[in-house]
């Protein structure tokens, strides 16, 4: 059910401070979980997740290992390569940008900056996400209109470039905590609209606005 949580749009400064604002908020909100928590979230999301139309046909899904207090996607990527699925796992490059890698199990996950757990097998190049069917969308918030609110490196902009020059049909999900369905989040001209946003309590799709 859809339970919106108003916030500010004041989206005037190129520099957009509501962004970083509401990007505190949210993350002070994930720390504020507890263990139990995400874990009850992440056995929900699995659920519903894997019953997501986009990733029951999908034969490529690009995906993310969530660390830290993301909404899970470990037991996600795992059952999807159980099932056949080729998983592709972003590889965080000097630049921002993102290589990618086929997930082969948890135990070809290393750590690597920031944090993160990265593939460890071949480098595939930033051009492979375009193979995907679904691309998973790491994400903070998504509004009411399907815009997402990333973590403001950048890296997804460059991704989500790069599937409008190829033409890419994807389908774009992004994995959230209930709290994390607002009303609005502050946009820029660059962001793109989801097709669908999956919290514990539920999956939410968007209808988009026509192109200019």
């Amino acid at each position: 059910m859809w339970q919106p949580m108003t916030v500010s749009t004041q989206v005037d400064d190129p520099k957009n401070p509501a962004k970083t604002a509401l990007r505190a908020r949210l993350l002070t909100a994930r720390s504020q979980l507890t263990a139990e928590e995400r874990a009850s979230a992440a056995k929900a999301l699995l659920v519903l997740a894997l019953e997501l139309p986009e990733l029951v046909r999908a034969r490529t899904v690009a995906a993310y290992v969530s660390v830290g207090p993301e909404p899970g996607t470990r037991e996600l990527i795992e059952e999807l390569r159980r099932r056949g699925v080729r998983v592709l796992l972003p590889v965080l490059m000097a630049d921002n940008d993102l290589d990618w890698a086929v997930y082969q199990g948890p135990e070809s996950l290393v750590r690597a900056g920031r944090g993160l757990l990265e593939p460890s097998g071949p480098r595939l190049g930033p051009h492979a996400v375009v193979e995907a069917d679904t691309v998973l969308l790491p994400g903070l918030a998504v509004d009411r209109h399907g815009l997402r609110l990333g973590r403001g490196g950048g890296s997804y902009d460059r991704v989500l470039a790069r599937l409008d020059r190829a033409g890419s049909t994807a389908a774009l999900v992004v994995l959230l905590y209930a709290n994390e369905l607002l009303d609005r989040v502050p946009a820029d001209p660059h962001d793109r609209h989801v097709t669908a946003a999956v919290t514990p309590e539920g999956v939410t799709r968007f209808q988009h606005p026509a192109a200019p």
